[in-house]
């Protein structure tokens, strides 16, 4: 099994040592990151795995209580796979929402181009 130090996850996961510091403090990862003899971290493969999951739901707007709570779900077993499912259906609909808006504005922008592409081809 390899680790890799802060450094290397940071190389890893584009995060930043603060923020991989900051997700270890709040809660959400699932284990405490092992550390070597002089204390310095040392993420696993399944450490990064989980960050770059946790990355994800925060990037698609996941409030960070709520990955806190999905990552207190999964370290308290698979009898809560119910109330985590449930919770990552809730996060998909409000992620589904989004992108309808966005899609609905990207539709709007690509009309607002059309425009002046139809008006600049008639001029040249």
């Amino acid at each position: 099994m390899s680790a890799h130090t802060i450094a290397e996850a940071v190389e890893i996961t584009g995060l930043t040592a603060h923020t991989l510091r900051y997700y270890e403090r709040d809660g959400l990862l699932l284990t405490d990151v092992d550390r070597d003899s002089a204390g310095r971290r040392l993420y696993s493969e399944g450490d990064l795995t989980w960050i770059e999951l946790v990355t994800k739901l925060r990037s698609t707007g996941m409030p960070i209580r709520d990955v806190r709570r999905y990552a207190e779900l999964v370290r308290a077993g698979e009898h809560t796979q119910g109330e985590r499912l449930a919770l990552l259906r809730s996060h998909r609909a409000h992620v589904m929402e989004q992108l309808a808006e966005i899609t609905d504005h990207l539709g709007a922008i690509d009309r607002k181009i059309g425009i002046y592409e139809d008006r600049l081809s008639v001029r040249g």
